[in-house]
C-alpha cells in the first residue's frame, strides 16, 4: 500500500507536459552524495540542472519533486531498445545511498518496501511492461553504475517489478570464469542488443563498461567486466524473455 507522499519540488524539468500514455520507463538511480540533506539540496537547486519525479529517503519516506506528466532531467544522455534520451519517456525516481564514490551502502528494507509500493502504482497507472523497468546503468552504462550491484533485482522481480533470469544459482555458478571463444564474445552482442542494451560501435572501454553494467543487474555477485560462460547462460535466457 501507498504510504503518505511529502512534497519538495524541484524546478529542474521541462515545462512540456506529456500525455499519459507516453509514460513507458521507469528508472531507477542512487543519488551518489555523500549526504541525503546534500542529495536533495542538488534536486532542488536550479543551478544543478539535475531532478527526479520521486525521492526515497533511508528511512522509506517517499517525496514528490516533480509530477509525473512533467519531464524530469534525471537520465541525461541514454539509450535503451533503439530509442534515446529516455527522460521523454521516463519516470526517474532517486533511493538516498551514497554510492559507490562515498562508500555503497546496502538499501535499506523500508526504502525497497517503499520503492516497491511506489512502483507497482506507477506500473499500473502508466501501464509500464516489465521489460521497461530500468538501472541508470543500464541505459547510460558508459558513465553511471546506479543503482549498483547491491541493488535487489531479483526481489524486485519476485514482486512483479523488472525481470530476472530465474536460473538456479547454484547450476550456474559451476560456469562462473569458464573461458569463451570469440565465438561467445559476438554472441554475447547479439544478445545484450536484443535485452536493450544499446551496442552499436563500442569501443574497448565502453565493451567492459557495457559488461560490468550487465553483471550489475544479472549477475551481481561478480562485477568484473569479464566475458565468462555464466554471462552468456544468463544474456541468452534473458533475451529469449525480452525479446
Amino acid at each position: 500500500m501507498l504510504g503518505k507522499i511529502t512534497l519538495n519540488y524541484s524546478p529542474n524539468f521541462s515545462t512540456y507536459k506529456r500525455i499519459k500514455k507516453n509514460i513507458k520507463y521507469l528508472v531507477f538511480h542512487y543519488t551518489g552524495m555523500s549526504s541525503e540533506n546534500k542529495a536533495i539540496k542538488r534536486l532542488i537547486d536550479v543551478n544543478s540542472k539535475v531532478g527526479c519525479h520521486y525521492f526515497i529517503k533511508r528511512n522509506g519516506q517517499i517525496i514528490l519533486m516533480i509530477p509525473d506528466l512533467y519531464i524530469a532531467w534525471h537520465a541525461g544522455k541514454s539509450n535503451w531498445d533503439k530509442k534515446n534520451s529516455l527522460n521523454r519517456n521516463s519516470i526517474g525516481i532517486e533511493i538516498s545511498n551514497k554510492g559507490h564514490q562515498f562508500g555503497y551502502q546496502k538499501f535499506t528494507k523500508t526504502q525497497i518496501l517503499s520503492l516497491i509500493n511506489l512502483s507497482k502504482y506507477l506500473i499500473a497507472k502508466y501501464n509500464i511492461k516489465k521489460n521497461n523497468i530500468l538501472g541508470h546503468s543500464d541505459i547510460a552504462f558508459d558513465r553511471k553504475k546506479d543503482p549498483g550491484e547491491k541493488f535487489p533485482w531479483k526481489i524486485l522481480s519476485r514482486r512483479g517489478i523488472g525481470i530476472w533470469h530465474n536460473i538456479n544459482q547454484k547450476k550456474l555458478k559451476r560456469f562462473r570464469k569458464q573461458k569463451i571463444n570469440n565465438y561467445d564474445k559476438k554472441k554475447i552482442i547479439n544478445f545484450l542488443r536484443k535485452i536493450g542494451y544499446f551496442t552499436n560501435n563500442l569501443s574497448e572501454e565502453s565493451y567492459i563498461k557495457l559488461i560490468k553494467s550487465f553483471q550489475r543487474r544479472f549477475r551481481p555477485e561478480s562485477v568484473n567486466g569479464n566475458l565468462d560462460k555464466e554471462c552468456i547462460i544468463i544474456a541468452e535466457k534473458l533475451s529469449k524473455i525480452y525479446s
